[in-house]
């Protein structure tokens, strides 16, 4: 994502109190959502009216996952979410978290959608007790983002269902089509400074 600084030549040097946020999400884990959640409480200190949130990732774990969620919903800024190169997985559920008509998808970007995987051993009831952790949380997260994308709660839940559970990758215009993006191509951030003067009688 680019950002365009533009600067009325009458002013001879500008100094921004709080330079523009926009985050970048690789990963998912511990340490990336406490840096999300920090980045986006710091967006809110800019004076910026949306924050930019680029997903360039394969995914990672749910639960980091969730705190992210939290972070969004918790701002008072309006976020737009952008797929660079490829938002799978966790980065596919997160990229459904842009506001409304602010999500965006590089023409040449992947999106891939499958199901929360559970890596648990140890004894048969642990084991069980995980994988009906994991079926409450696929069955949240998809239904998360089919509200998100204006769709009736197990829109995604049947698709995904229908096709065996297997990977499914949407390129650009299928991202678009499902509603999962609003646009084709990746936005770019403008800072304006300039001045005015008023006279008033």
């Amino acid at each position: 994502m680019n950002i365009v600084s533009k600067v009325d030549p009458r002013i001879k040097e500008v100094e921004l109190r709080h330079s523009p946020v926009y985050i970048r999400v690789n990963k998912f884990d511990e340490s990336s959502a406490k840096k999300f959640a920090d980045e986006i409480s710091k967006a809110h200190n800019t004076g910026q009216t949306v924050i930019p949130v680029v997903i360039d990732s394969y995914g990672g774990q749910v639960y980091s996952l969730m705190a992210m969620i939290s972070a969004i919903k918790a701002a008072h800024v309006p976020i737009a979410t952008i797929v660079s190169g490829k938002a799978m997985s966790c980065g596919a559920i997160l990229f459904s978290f842009g506001q409304d008509g602010m999500r965006y998808v590089d023409s040449d970007a992947t999106v891939m959608i499958h199901d929360v995987s559970s890596f648990e051993k140890g004894k048969v009831e642990e084991i069980k007790a995980s994988a009906e952790e994991t079926e409450r949380l696929n069955t949240k997260v998809y239904e998360m983002m089919a509200l998100n994308c204006g769709k009736h709660k197990d829109y995604f839940l049947d698709i995904v269902h229908e096709r065996g559970h297997a990977d499914w990758f949407l390129d650009s215009n299928e991202a678009l089509k499902h509603n999962l993006a609003n646009h084709i191509g990746t936005p770019r951030l403008e800072v304006e400074v300039g001045i005015a003067f008023n006279f008033y009688a």
